[in-house]
C-alpha cells in the first residue's frame, strides 16, 4: 500500500522540503518536491498525487490556495498544512476548507509520519469501498449475463468455477458480446473484489504511450513526461487488470507483458527500479490469436501464458433464443431510465428484432431498444420505432417454416407454437395475436402439446 502512494511536498525553502520528503521516503512512500506554490500546482494538475504536504506561507501561491486547487482538481487527495505562524483562526479556516490536519514548525517527524499513515489507510479504505459499491451497482450474475440458452449457461458454469481462483483468463468473442462484463463478474466474485478492477483497451492507446499506460514512467523519460506517473499495473495492485483488445498490442510491448506475467515485477519507463505487483490478469480480444501467431503478429509464448482458462462468447445470432429475454430486460431498464410509460413492443416489431442478425451483438440490441424507447410516442412500440438502418437490413416477411418430411400436422403445429412463444419471450397474448388465434385456443393447444 505504501509503495503505491504519491506524496507531494511543497515548501519554498528547499532544505525543509527535502528533509520532509526524505523522512517519508524512508517509510517507502514516493515523494515529489516543489519549491514554490506555482510549481506545486503544476504537479497537482497532473492528477497523480495522493497526499499534499504544503507550507502555509510562501512567496507566490500560499498554502490555502494550494488546498483550494487540490480539492478542486483531486477531491480524494488529502492536504496537510504546515506553518511556523500558527493561530487558532488559520487552523479553523484550513480545516473548514478541507485540510486533513494542521501542523506547526518545527515538525515532529514521528507525528508527521503517524498522520500520513492514517491518511493512507483512510484513502485505501475509501477507494476499496467505492470500487466495491460501484461494481455492486452494476448487474452481475444471471442479471448481468442475460440468457437461458445452453451456450450462456455453460459460460456461467465456467465463470462460477474460475472466479475464486487467481488463474489468468483469455476471453474471446466478437465486439459487443460482453467481454468486459464477464471480466467484471469474475472480479466481483473473486477474493480480490474489495480491490481495484482496472480496465485498459490496448487498441485505444497510441503505440508510443502504451508501455507508459501499463507500467508507468519517470519524469523526463520521454518528451512530455513532466512528472512521475504510475501505470495500470500499479493501480491494479492486489486487484484485477482487464486488458481489452490484446491482439492489437505491439510485439515490443508483448515481450514486456510476458515478463510481468512470469515474474510479477514491473519497471517504469525510464527507470531501473523493479516494483513488485500482485495482479490477476484477464485479457480479451475479438481477433483470432492463433492466426496472428502464424502471421508473426502475436507471440506464441504470451498466448500460452494468457490462455490458462479460455472463455469464448458466442455472437447473438448463435443464441437467438435469448433475444426475447434480452428485449424485455432492456425494455424495462430504459423505461425506468427515461421515465416512459410504454406497455410493450408489438408482435410485428418483436418479430423483426428477433429475426435481425445483430452484427453488433448484445450492445447493438441494447442501443436499439434504448433508441426505440426514447423516440417512441405511443403506448406501444411498433415497426416505425425501429431504427431505420435495422429495418433496411431486416427481412420483414414472416420466417418460412422448414418443410420437414415425415411429420404430422400436429407435430408441425406444435413446433410453430413453440417457436412463436420463443419469438415473443413467452408472452401468450402476443403469441396468440401472431398466430391469429384466440388466447383460449392457444391455452388449449399448449395443454394438448405439453408446452405449458
Amino acid at each position: 500500500m505504501t509503495n503505491h502512494t504519491v506524496i507531494l511536498v511543497i515548501d519554498d525553502k528547499e532544505d525543509h522540503a527535502k528533509a520532509t520528503a526524505e523522512a517519508l521516503q524512508k517509510m517507502g512512500y514516493k515523494c515529489l518536491i516543489a519549491t514554490s506554490g506555482r510549481d506545486g500546482q503544476k504537479i497537482i494538475d497532473t492528477g497523480d498525487v495522493d497526499i499534499v504536504i504544503t507550507d502555509l506561507i510562501m512567496h507566490d501561491v500560499d498554502g490555502l490556495q494550494i488546498l483550494k486547487s487540490t480539492k478542486e482538481r483531486l477531491p480524494e487527495a488529502e492536504v496537510i498544512l504546515i506553518t511556523g505562524y500558527g493561530t487558532v483562526e488559520t487552523a479553523v479556516d484550513a480545516m473548514q476548507k478541507g485540510a486533513a490536519t494542521y501542523l506547526l514548525k518545527p515538525i515532529n517527524i514521528n507525528h508527521l509520519r503517524a498522520e500520513v499513515n492514517k491518511l493512507v489507510e483512510k484513502q485505501y479504505l475509501i477507494r476499496s469501498n467505492k470500487e466495491l459499491h460501484k461494481q455492486l451497482d452494476e448487474r452481475f450474475g444471471l442479471s448481468g449475463i442475460i440468457g437461458n440458452s445452453p451456450k450462456i449457461q455453460k459460460i456461467l458454469n465456467v465463470v462460477n468455477q474460475i472466479s475464486a481462483t487467481t488463474a489468468t483468463i483469455l476471453i474471446t468473442g466478437e465486439s459487443g458480446t460482453g467481454k468486459e462484463l464477464i471480466s467484471k463478474i469474475i472480479h466481483n466474485n473473486s477474493p480480490r473484489k474489495n480491490n481495484p478492477l482496472v480496465i485498459l483497451n490496448a487498441a485505444a492507446i497510441p503505440e508510443n504511450l502504451l508501455e507508459s499506460e501499463l507500467f508507468g514512467h519517470e519524469k523526463g523519460s520521454f518528451t512530455g513526461a513532466l512528472y512521475q506517473r504510475k501505470g495500470k499495473f500499479e493501480y491494479a495492485h492486489h486487484g484485477t487488470l482487464f486488458l481489452d483488445e490484446i491482439g492489437d498490442m505491439p510485439l515490443s510491448t508483448q515481450v514486456k507483458l510476458l515478463r510481468v506475467i512470469e515474474d510479477g515485477i514491473i519497471t517504469r519507463v525510464g527507470s531501473n527500479e523493479s516494483i513488485e505487483v500482485d495482479v490477476r490478469l484477464i485479457a480479451a480480444t475479438n481477433q483470432d490469436l492463433e492466426k496472428l501467431i502464424k502471421e508473426g503478429k502475436f507471440r506464441e509464448d504470451l498466448y500460452f501464458r494468457l490462455n490458462v482458462v479460455s472463455i469464448k462468447l458466442p455472437p447473438l445470432r448463435e443464441r437467438k433464443e435469448d433475444i426475447p429475454l434480452l428485449i424485455d430486460v432492456f425494455l424495462r431498464e430504459f423505461l425506468q431510465t427515461h421515465n416512459k410509460t410504454i406497455s410493450y413492443i408489438s408482435p410485428e416489431a418483436r418479430k423483426i428484432l428477433c429475426n435481425y442478425p445483430w452484427p453488433g451483438n448484445v450492445r447493438e440490441l441494447k442501443n436499439c431498444i434504448e433508441s426505440m424507447v426514447v423516440v417512441g410516442t405511443k403506448n406501444t412500440l411498433d415497426i416505425e420505432d425501429i431504427p431505420e438502418h435495422i429495418l433496411q437490413r431486416s427481412d420483414k416477411t414472416p420466417a418460412s417454416p422448414s418443410l420437414l418430411g415425415g411429420i404430422t400436422m400436429e407435430e408441425a403445429e406444435r413446433e410453430l407454437i413453440k417457436n412463436t412463444l420463443a419469438t415473443v419471450g413467452g408472452n401468450r397474448e402476443e403469441a396468440a395475436k401472431m398466430l391469429g388465434i384466440g388466447e383460449r385456443t392457444l391455452y388449449r393447444k399448449l395443454d394438448r402439446y405439453g408446452l405449458k
